[in-house]
């Protein structure tokens, strides 16, 4: 079985910029999303295209992902639900772990988000000072929430 076992937080600070090994442009969109289960299609750099069945919610989830055609995301994209969120994907080393800072455009522009993907639940990594309030139980900040709700008012 597939498993994605992340933390996610809010970003309060920009030191992360400097410290950026990778980016990536993003588009993804819904074709499917209840409370504990989701179907995305994620477009990657324009060039490649992924499909991925999520299910269960909080920071151990499962998750299975599979390489997808580019003309048939593209093509499926005007059977989404909800918007199509866009973003930029900034990757940070931080030890054995790797942080991904989200910098959201279009319908949920001015949003920064950063995951932690984690090997095991038990992983604590050290929280670097621009990662702010923990959301990974908040349902609210999930990517595919974002997509059917919009941002958040608190956010």
């Amino acid at each position: 079985m597939g498993r994605e076992i992340e933390r996610k937080f809010r970003v309060t600070g920009e030191d992360w910029r400097g410290q950026v090994s990778e980016t990536h442009r993003l588009e993804q969109f819904y074709l499917f999303v209840r409370e504990d289960a989701s179907v995305r299609v994620r477009i990657r750099d324009g060039a490649s295209a992924r499909l991925t069945i999520k299910t269960g919610s909080g920071m151990d989830r499962g998750e299975f992902e599979y390489d997808f055609p580019l003309v048939d995301a593209e093509a499926l994209r005007a059977s989404r639900v909800g918007i199509v969120v866009e973003k930029t994907r900034h990757i940070v080393p931080l030890g054995a772990f790797r942080v991904e800072i989200d910098v959201f455009d279009g319908a949920l522009a001015g949003l920064v988000m950063a995951e932690i993907e984690l090997q095991d639940t038990s992983d604590a990594p050290t929280l670097p000072a621009y990662l702010g309030r923990e959301v990974t139980g908040d349902a609210r900040f999930t990517n595919a929430r974002l997509a059917i709700d919009g941002r958040p008012d608190d956010a």
